[in-house]
């Protein structure tokens, strides 16, 4: 008899887990996805189309992570396969034992069970963290194939928070196809730069059918990785970046130290913004953890339009949300302009914040000086925009690789703090394509 198992994810790996698995494994009869992490993607189910009309043919239910005991009981679950990033180590094993409590194995999957071949070059780009800076890191090895004259297509980490039907594979070009896909701002703040620099994006659900697309527009396929995660593709160069402001978390959550182990290139981003101690830790562990990866020390340098406008201004500061959420960052490159421009004053926006960016606030209590750039659907998407309205401020300093205005309406002047990647080693990235490029 078949186990039966649930996969705990985020919509993004837990999916690529069973497609590549566990979809028609005689051995295992998944009865349920939970989800966590992002808000409103419970409730829904994988369709019967994507999990295997014979198997399941009312497809998979997903359901909240905290109903993980009753599913277990309900369903004689004998395995858990935990199955998404950016999680510490003390989290992680008190979801273990509520799973081993509850009378299930608890799993972790190595990326070899579910990574996928592709015919064309891979490289990928991951972190220990997530905003670390790998978003500039891929546009800038984008731009670096490109100017080779070679095609390029960048796959980002699944973000599929809508109907998955409509998501199994996407491809986006244009500012019409997110448009077209209902794109939530987090998605955004990922695929706008690409397009803005002429690199198609491929992403969704089904790796497998992303990837035969994605070969067939690409001379070489740049893997985006999200969050923490391990690549979905075998990468023939894999670049791992952390981040001496979280000096030690490259040891601590998972899966970023196995990204680190796995790493050829490490980048040790902002150095120039970092206590010089802590860029010393985050080297001596790199070196004791992946003594064989090559080292490149880089800046992330911050750039606001007309700047001067904003001395002694009072500012509200928006920030990617993924970061200061779940990356557990207190602020982002939003915050440092700021502080870097002799503003008059960094508005608290706690005060001002509605209905589910006030729960944000609540759920991550570090957050104090800036407004995450929540957007996970049209309600949250209003909230963040009544949110910025409401805040008493002269300008808006938006850290969000997106352009706010495209998706708010605001009676707010918005600046944004654009930053990219600014290697400081005698190593550098355009080397390293140099070096790749040579082997194939």
């Amino acid at each position: 008899m078949p186990e039966n198992v649930i996969i705990m994810g985020a919509a993004g790996r837990d999916f690529h887990n069973f497609n590549t698995h566990f979809r028609g494994n005689q051995d295992y009869n998944v009865v349920a996805f939970t989800a966590a992490q992002i808000p409103n993607i419970h409730d829904r189910v994988y369709p019967a189309a994507l999990a295997g009309q014979d198997r399941y043919p009312e497809g998979i239910p997903i359901r909240p992570e905290d109903e993980l005991p009753l599913l277990i009981s309900k369903y004689k679950v004998t395995q858990v396969i935990f199955s998404y990033s950016d999680l510490n180590y003390n989290d992680l094993m008190h979801k273990a034992s509520i799973v081993l409590a509850a009378g299930a194995d608890f799993r972790l999957m190595s990326m070899d069970n579910t990574i996928l071949k592709s015919s064309k070059p891979v490289i990928s780009i991951c972190a220990v963290r997530t905003g670390v800076g790998k978003s500039p890191t891929t546009r800038k090895i984008c731009k670096l194939l490109r100017d080779r004259e070679l095609k390029v297509v960048a796959v980002r980490h699944p973000m599929p928070y809508g109907n998955l039907m409509d998501q199994i594979w996407q491809r986006f070009e244009t500012y019409e196809d997110l448009d077209k896909y209902e794109c939530t701002i987090e998605e955004r703040e990922e695929y706008e730069p690409h397009i803005d620099m002429g690199t198609i994006v491929y992403a969704g659900v089904d790796y497998a059918e992303i990837l035969k697309r994605a070969e067939e527009d690409a001379d070489v396929v740049v893997w985006d990785g999200g969050n923490n995660d391990l690549p979905f593709f075998k990468p023939n160069l894999h670049i791992v970046l952390v981040d001496p402001h979280r000096a030690g978390h490259e040891e601590l959550y998972y899966p970023g130290e196995t990204n680190l182990r796995l790493a050829d290139i490490v980048i040790i981003n902002k150095v120039s913004t970092a206590d010089a101690e802590n860029v010393k830790i985050v080297r001596n562990n790199v070196k004791r953890i992946n003594p064989n990866a090559e080292i490149i020390e880089a800046n992330s340098p911050i750039t606001v339009e007309q700047p001067e406008e904003l001395e002694g201004k009072r500012v509200l500061v928006v920030e990617d949300g993924p970061t200061v959420t779940h990356g557990e960052m207190p602020y982002g490159a939003g915050f440092i302009a700021a502080k870097s421009l002799k503003v008059g004053e960094i508005i608290d926006p706690r005060k001002y914040a509605v209905d589910t960016i006030k729960e944000t606030f609540e759920a991550y209590p570090h957050l104090e000086s800036v407004l995450p750039a929540m957007g996970y659907g049209s309600k949250q998407v209003k909230d963040l925009e009544a949110t910025i309205n409401a805040c008493d401020c002269d300008f808006v300093i938006a850290g969000t690789p997106i352009d706010l205005n495209r998706v708010v309406s605001t009676n707010k002047t918005i600046k944004r703090a654009k930053y990219a990647i600014e290697e400081q080693s005698e190593l550098t990235l355009e080397k390293v394509v140099e070096q790749f490029l040579e082997k194939f």
